[in-house]
């Protein structure tokens, strides 16, 4: 299943894709897509007849796909590659950061620079939702715990994150800076998490391609190490992780300014297309 929300900000309501990729209601059949929804396992939706559901204006603004997320967890560093062009060695073990839930918009609304950044980047990701409480899980059980999987633009102030002292979280926090969705496809449609391509472009230029399959630690795995140091929730999303491409690693370096539209997408979880603007403009 692909689930979405849409409708204006503070009145979305709970949908779904069709086999035409046209938007079906869920609202009388769940209630919002949120953890507790997710935590019951999506049990709702098993034997719905999806033809039969009202359908929904195709121009509807599209949400972020699952409301109310607990916590917004982000691994650093896990593709080789990114690594290299961030002059950062390859993690022997996941790094661990964490974004600000207040960062998070839906696939397609404005990213908001802050008034004093200078060093914004864009960072296309494989965002892993949580559908089933997980604590010291192992490798092999991890999936279980997974209600689905998205796209997420972790977007990055670089100034903020490593030139202003204390944690990463700086930069990555900023509100407008947690894009995800626009679907939350379930594991039996999402194909071989190992072999999705990614990509991103800004204004129509190619900044990143990459695929899942090289990625340093796998879905499995993270969920799993994750798992050891904090209980993961319902509606919790992992973000795993960017290719190289981006601004921070351009020669020279390149950064977000006021008019750039991002586009970004993976295989088979849609695309999302952001506009830039800076705060007060």
């Amino acid at each position: 299943m692909k689930l979405l929300r849409y409708g204006p900000k503070g009145q979305e309501r709970s949908g779904m894709l069709d086999a035409d990729g046209g938007i079906r209601c869920l609202a009388g059949v769940i209630g919002d897509i949120d953890p507790g929804v997710l935590g019951t396992g999506l049990a709702a939706l098993a034997g719905v007849d999806v033809a039969s559901l009202p359908r929904v204006d195709a121009g509807v603004r599209l949400a972020e796909p699952v409301a109310r997320v607990g916590k917004f967890i982000c691994i650093g560093l896990n593709y080789r590659d990114h690594a290299a062009e961030s002059g950062q060695p390859v993690p022997t073990e996941p790094i661990i950061f964490t974004k600000a839930i207040s960062a998070i918009i839906g696939p397609n609304d404005d990213v908001v620079l802050p008034p004093t950044s200078a060093k914004s980047d864009w960072e296309v990701e494989l965002g892993v939702v949580i559908g089933k409480e997980a604590r010291y899980v192992s490798v092999e059980d991890a999936l279980d715990h997974v209600a689905g999987v998205c796209v997420v633009n972790d977007l990055s102030e670089r100034e903020y994150q490593l030139e202003r002292g204390g944690t990463w979280d700086k930069g990555k926090g900023c509100d407008t800076f947690g894009p995800f969705g626009p679907y939350l496809v379930t594991l039996d449609e999402a194909g071989d998490l190992n072999a999705l391509g990614l990509w991103l472009d800004v204004n129509g230029e190619r900044m990143q391609t990459g695929s899942t399959s090289e990625l340093i630690f796998d879905v499995p795995f993270i969920v799993s190490y994750v798992s050891r140091f904090m209980s993961l929730q319902p509606g919790d999303i992992i973000s795993t992780g960017t290719p190289p491409g981006v601004g921070m690693g351009k020669k020279p370096q390149r950064w977000l300014t006021e008019g750039d539209v991002i586009t970004l997408g993976i295989d088979g979880l849609g695309e999302q297309r952001q506009a830039v603007r800076r705060y007060g403009a």
